[in-house]
């Protein structure tokens, strides 16, 4: 779930800045979700990391708390070397950002 008033007021009320952010996530994060199965998969708990870190900005962007709180989750994981955690919680995210796309296309 989207918080549209804290999305807005990231972007200074900016309703076409926020299209253009919500965008650019939307074409990217499948790619980032493929990062963190592919790191997940090597065991390379830095990559984990970094990129649940990079993800967990983005939507905190959208003020999205689920998405928010499993990708600080898996950071954490992957910072901890807690690899063998993360798989559930990656399915955490992945479902609260299959419930926010489409909050960001109809922006």
């Amino acid at each position: 779930m989207m918080d549209r008033s804290l999305a807005l007021a990231r972007v200074g009320g900016d309703a076409e800045l926020l299209r253009e952010i919500a965008q650019l996530f939307i074409g990217d994060y499948p790619r980032v979700l493929v990062e963190l199965h592919e790191a997940l998969d090597r065991g390379d708990a830095k990559t984990v990391e970094r990129t649940a870190h990079g993800l967990k900005g983005s939507v905190s962007n959208f003020g999205a708390p689920e998405a928010v709180e499993a990708a600080r989750t898996i950071e954490m994981l992957g910072r901890d070397q807690r690899l063998a955690e993360a798989e559930q919680v990656i399915r955490t995210l992945e479902l609260a950002l299959a419930a926010l796309l489409p909050e960001l296309e109809s922006l």
